[in-house]
């Protein structure tokens, strides 16, 4: 024999939590509709035998007609009140379930709300580690090994930015004209560290190292074409309020950027063009499309940025690569490279 569990319930008293509470059933018969069959036999009873012990005589079809509504009335009455009785007992049925089913939607509304903070926490959590993915990822790119890792090498504040050929010994033997030397002909080149601050433009007018760095790197007569062709470039695209401290480009690796360097083009190097901004890119593409003078600063730029970057990947190191990609003009060329179809 199979023994019934004594907290079993019946089949048809399911547990739906907010909704399990026994609401009175719409259908049957109530207690009021008894007492009115009761009454009603009653009735009936009295009549029956009003008219059994009566001898009263007929009194025409008017005392008929009388008679009946005498009889019927009280039962019309009594069933009345009964059915007004039932549907009394409808309606506060009816307003329970409705009074459950607000209950429910508040409690579900809540729950929502909760399961909705605590979503935000798992999305800011997400956001946090994706961060942190990016920054490993930098911190790879940036510590990538090359091929002479073995080499010391002087520091970005004593290196040169830029490889230039040495003069030829009869150069270097003809006498010079007293017509007096550039300026720049017995400096010292521009530093990696100086070069690197003068293409991300100092940062707010009180920045002295910046100014001073881009000083220095217009005074190069190696650099100062790429930084005076950076500078409008950048100017322009402000003019559409595009700034490259609004862009955040994916940073691609220093071996994609030295390919770049030694002549490569195309979805080798895609990469490069990491700036995923549409509103930033459309407005560039229809700039280019429509403004002359803004397409030649922009080639301009572009060919400036080609031609220097070539020798400053001879003397530059991975981590010294990853910080000029950091810059403002490096953006731009990342930006009007894209739009120009370099990395395509």
């Amino acid at each position: 024999m199979s023994e019934e569990h004594p907290d079993a319930q019946p089949s048809g008293q399911a547990q739906l939590g907010l909704f399990s509470r026994v609401f009175p059933e719409a259908g049957g018969p109530g207690p009021a509709d008894l007492v009115a069959a009761i009454v009603t036999l009653l009735w009936l009873a009295l009549v029956a035998g009003f008219f059994l012990f009566s001898d009263s005589e007929g009194g025409g079809a008017l005392g008929a007609i009388m008679t009946l509504v005498a009889i019927f009335a009280p039962i019309a009455l009594i069933w009345i009140a009964a059915t007004l009785s039932r549907m009394s007992r409808e309606v506060r049925g009816e307003t329970q379930r409705l009074h459950a089913t607000v209950d429910a939607m508040r409690h579900a509304y809540l729950n929502q709300a909760q399961s909705g903070l605590n979503k935000s926490n798992v999305e800011k959590r997400l956001e946090q580690i994706a961060a942190s993915t990016r920054l490993t990822e930098h911190a790879i790119a940036t510590f990538t090994s090359r091929r002479d890792v073995t080499v010391v090498e002087p520091s970005a504040d004593r290196k040169a930015a830029l490889v230039t050929p040495r003069p030829l010994d009869g150069a270097e033997e003809q006498p010079g004209l007293a017509l007096g030397a550039p300026a720049d002909s017995s400096a010292d080149p521009i530093s990696i560290a100086d070069f690197i601050k003068a293409l991300n433009f100092p940062d707010s007018p009180t920045d002295k190292d910046g100014f001073r760095a881009l000083r220095r790197a217009l005074d190069d007569r190696s650099t100062a074409r790429l930084i005076r062709a950076a500078q409008d470039a950048l100017t322009l695209l402000s003019q559409d309020g595009i700034y490259m401290d609004d862009l955040r480009p994916d940073r691609a690796k220093p071996d994609i950027w030295r390919r770049f360097a030694q002549g490569e083009r195309g979805r080798t190097i895609a990469a490069l063009g990491g700036v995923r901004d549409r509103s930033s890119l459309a407005l560039t593409s229809g700039r280019m499309r429509q403004d002359t003078i803004f397409r030649d600063t922009a080639h301009h730029f572009l060919r400036q940025f080609d031609k220097t970057f070539q020798e400053f990947e001879k003397n530059a190191s991975d981590q010294e690569i990853a910080a000029l990609a950091e810059t403002r003009t490096a953006r731009a060329f990342m930006l009007l490279g894209r739009v120009t179809g370099i990395f395509d």
